[in-house]
């Protein structure tokens, strides 16, 4: 994975807010990085929510009139404004065209998701063939672990974090459960060193070589979702192959968050969802990659309708000519209305690139790191100050835009108190909150803004703990 500028992004704002003559805790940084901000200009394709129109607010420490501090799109993406005007469309089309809507318009609906396909593929750094948009990402992640989770009695182990989310846990466990094995001694849990937070690549990489002829199925999260660690997918493909092992990976918090090249790695399958950081509305279209390697030797176990090659789909005499790799994989259409969300999303990210992005996301979460580190570590000299601890991996190339923060004072108090002040973020227990200031719609404004009602926050929390 190509390691990011030399330069941290503390000495860049050290540097900025020097020229600028004034603290790296000053409003005029902000600003400052914000006109200079090459990418400010997406902002305006999002709807962002209005500090009056979130439940739980107080009124009384708000301007509600203000938009909301939106930090959640490691959760939830802001909606695209040209969502309604695509999904208008196609109800419209549907109005006057009825049946005739299949085939006709911009977005056919029996060829929607083929429309976009180009433009996902740019987006994880994969040839077309190798995409397919279909499903929700559990649902993706069984039908690729039929067909890469082949189990003998010397190779029957997959190796998956400890802590990964819990979906990915259940259907690892029920997949081997229906190949006759046993979870307890196939499934390879991966646990950080004790008293650490986040995996070591060195653990991960010694684990691999020591237990890879055992195992059929490496799959890991390519951004951790509860800790943000980002890890080195490259590295562990290697690794995995070396020891002939099948590797895949689960990209919800990855994919429009972290750079992507999964066909020039080599990872053999991927999944994920699109309504995170690709901003198409909760529960839309997930995506699904196998690469070109596997086309003509790795076949779907279950297959529909709409895995049948296009050309002679519609001749329905029930003889099957599979779709070659991914592509055979798709069961049903999907909904045009899906498929419309995430367009409008997709359009959004066309507009530049992943580089260009996440150089953006490397600067602007290093600006949340060094204010959080300025104004809230714990204080020696003051031991009854409340602080922040950031669980996320300080390397920018171990991490993506979220940083994950864990207090000294009780987290549903702090979590609380920031809906009360008009911040949008999220809690995962037992004691984390997921900041996630997204390039392609957050500003270093956002930033500054949280910041400042973090003090506010914490002060609140501790006079309610006492």
């Amino acid at each position: 994975m190509e390691l990011l500028n030399c330069t941290s992004p503390a000495m860049i704002l050290e540097h900025t807010a020097s020229v600028l003559g004034c603290s790296i805790l000053d409003q005029k940084l902000a600003l400052h990085l914000d006109e200079h901000d090459a990418l400010q200009h997406l902002r305006e394709h999002f709807l962002v929510p209005k500090v009056k129109d979130l439940p739980c607010i107080d009124f009384s420490c708000v301007d509600e009139k203000e938009e909301c501090v939106y930090l959640v799109g490691n959760s939830l993406g802001l909606q695209p404004k040209n969502v309604k005007t695509y999904i208008n469309e196609e109800l419209d089309k549907w109005h006057k065209m009825g049946v005739h809507g299949h085939f006709e318009g911009s977005r056919p609906w029996a060829l929607g998701d083929e429309c976009i396909v180009d433009l996902m593929a740019k987006v994880v750094g994969a040839k077309v063939e190798e995409v397919a948009l279909m499903n929700a990402l559990t649902v993706n992640l069984h039908l690729l672990l039929l067909s890469f989770y082949k189990p003998t009695s010397s190779r029957h182990k997959i190796l998956i974090e400890a802590k990964a989310f819990p979906s990915d846990h259940y259907a690892v466990e029920s997949q081997i459960q229906l190949r006759g094995q046993d979870p307890q001694k196939s499934m390879l849990l991966m646990r950080p060193r004790e008293g650490e937070e986040t995996l070591r690549m060195e653990d991960i990489i010694s684990t691999i070589e020591k237990e890879g002829d055992s195992i059929a199925v490496i799959l890991f999260s390519g951004v951790q979702y509860y800790t943000g660690q980002l890890f080195d997918m490259p590295a562990i493909t290697k690794a995995g192959h070396k020891k002939g092992c099948f590797v895949g990976f689960d990209l919800a918090h990855a994919v429009g968050n972290a750079e992507l090249y999964l066909h020039d790695w080599e990872v053999d399958f991927a999944c994920w969802c699109t309504y995170k950081y690709m901003n198409s509305g909760a529960g839309s279209l997930a995506g699904a990659f196998i690469h070109e390697k596997h086309a003509n030797t790795v076949q779907p176990v279950l297959i529909g309708w709409w895995g049948h090659e296009m050309k002679t789909r519609f001749l329905m005499d029930n003889k099957l000519q599979l779709s070659p790799g991914i592509n055979g994989y798709r069961i049903s259409n999907p909904s045009i209305l899906l498929v419309c969300a995430l367009q409008a999303s997709l359009e959004i990210f066309n507009q530049t690139s992943m580089k260009a992005l996440r150089k953006k996301s490397v600067l602007l979460t290093g600006y949340l790191e060094c204010l959080i580190k300025q104004c809230y570590t714990k204080d020696k000299s003051d031991p009854q100050k409340p602080y922040v601890k950031i669980i996320t991996p300080s390397n920018v190339a171990e991490r993506g835009c979220q940083l994950s923060l864990a207090f000294s004072v009780p987290i549903k108090t702090v979590y609380k108190e920031l809906e009360k002040r008009g911040v949008a973020c999220d809690m995962r227990e037992p004691n984390v909150l997921r900041i996630a200031p997204v390039p392609l719609y957050n500003s270093f404004s956002d930033v500054y803004r949280f910041i400042n009602i973090l003090g506010s926050v914490l002060t609140a929390s501790q006079n309610e703990q006492a």
